[in-house]
């Protein structure tokens, strides 16, 4: 994009101010975290899943608006495999064979013509449900720890493994915060499932691909402009990139809106986790990452000095 083709916007020396919106908005997500507690799909609480076949394909949207008032709650409702089969999952209490009857009389109230199997029921019990999700957090964990040392490796310095590393869980807090403030608020489903964490492990590494993008134009021209002052090469570092930077969350962005609009029911969650990544991401590559490494920089020389 022309207009960041020769960008000169002072990012590093306004650095407090990106402190002081990620602090509010950190703050305000741990609260909303805390106070509401986070929205757990089945696969993280435990419950039902039922595979039922029909004889003629059946609308998803209205099998799941036919099944929200009997279960107590909106169920997740997609394809198995092929049009005429659905896959059901809910966490509404019962035994699965009341489940099941619950399910087969409302959907032949919906399709009174249609012939209806149940083709497969599982539960997904609460132990499953325990390790799944400390499965997810070892995941995220294990992926930052990694990348801290990735970061290490490749820049041989920690202070740009602390900014990444600080970046990336700006990132994901924020995110989660939004999803756990509008999960009851939202026309679809916001819980956080198997999908939603695969959402986040990719914002992580979207995050981490500009981030890095940054620290290798900072590494470059420190060699290039020794004399010059480092907050004023960070800075001339940021500008260099921003047209790069821009243009990938703008095409990524456009991509992942598509999905939240055609992607149907079932891939809302999922890209709308995306769309808030790839805002917050570029945000933090920016602003944060950079931002985070100088001042550690600094810290040093000042104390060394």
């Amino acid at each position: 994009m022309r207009i960041f083709e020769t960008a000169d916007y002072n990012i590093i020396q306004n650095r407090k101010i990106a402190y002081v919106i990620s602090g509010i908005l950190i703050a305000l997500s741990i609260g909303v975290i805390v106070t509401k507690g986070l929205q757990y799909g089945i696969d993280f609480r435990g419950g039902t899943e039922i595979v039922i076949s029909f004889d003629q394909a059946p609308s998803v949207g209205d099998v799941r608006a036919q099944l929200t008032e009997p279960l107590g709650g909106v169920p997740e409702v997609k394809l198995f495999g092929n049009e005429t089969d659905l896959l059901i999952r809910t966490d509404a209490p019962g035994n699965i064979n009341n489940l099941q009857e619950i399910i087969t009389n409302s959907v032949k109230e919906l399709y009174p013509d249609y012939e209806t199997t149940i083709i497969k029921t599982d539960v997904v019990g609460p132990r499953f449900a325990e390790d799944l999700k400390e499965g997810a957090l070892y995941a995220i964990i294990t992926s930052i720890i990694v990348i801290f040392i990735y970061i290490l490796i490749r820049f041989r310095k920690w202070t740009f493994s602390a900014g990444a590393v600080a970046a990336l869980l700006h990132d994901i807090t924020i995110t989660l915060g939004i999803f756990t403030l509008l999960s009851n608020l939202m026309p679809f489903n916001m819980t956080i499932d198997q999908n939603i964490i695969a959402a986040f492990l990719t914002i992580v590494g979207y995050s981490l691909n500009d981030t890095v993008v940054v620290f290798d134009r900072i590494r470059e021209n420190s060699l290039i402009y020794k004399t010059m002052d480092r907050e004023k090469m960070v800075n001339k570092s940021i500008n260099n990139t921003l047209s790069r930077t821009v243009v990938t969350s703008g095409t990524t962005l456009f991509v992942v809106v598509v999905l939240f609009i055609l992607g149907g029911e079932v891939l809302r969650g999922l890209s709308f986790a995306l769309i808030i990544g790839v805002v917050i991401g570029t945000y933090s590559s920016i602003f944060v990452a950079s931002s985070i490494a100088t001042d550690l920089e600094n810290a040093l020389e000042n104390k060394s000095a």
